[in-house]
């Protein structure tokens, strides 16, 4: 991930390996990491058994906040691709009992249809 994507606010994948190791307490025991995306120093982690979005906070980015979110409890989401004067696009998830969606955006060089597609797999089982 170049320096002005995280400056952006854009989304880029990176090592599952890398993410499984950083992750190995929090992870289930037969918990595999499928996809993850790194967002300057937050994550975006598709597992075989849920999301976990990682918000690690202050300057330090010592103080972590970890949601994991059953995918059961995801009932709509939407992709909205880049254009040809957008740089990003963006990934809107909504879960039940909540109003406003969860909004995540990705660099133009990450294919969102990648990013939907392992969304939906999980969604629609």
């Amino acid at each position: 991930m170049g320096i002005l994507d995280g400056l952006m606010g854009n989304a880029s994948e990176i090592e599952n390996g890398q993410v499984e190791s950083e992750l190995k307490d929090l992870l289930a025991p037969s918990e595999r990491v499928e996809h993850a995306y790194k967002l300057i120093r937050d994550l975006i982690v598709f597992t075989d058994k849920r999301l976990l979005l990682i918000d690690k906070q202050g300057v330090t980015g010592k103080k972590v906040e970890y949601h994991s979110i059953p995918y059961r409890s995801i009932v709509h989401f939407s992709i909205e691709t880049a254009g040809t004067f957008e740089l990003d696009a963006e990934l809107k998830i909504w879960l039940s009992g909540s109003v406003a969606p969860i909004q995540k955006k990705f660099n133009k060089s990450l294919s969102i249809y990648k990013v939907q597609s392992v969304l939906a797999e999980y969604v629609m089982k």
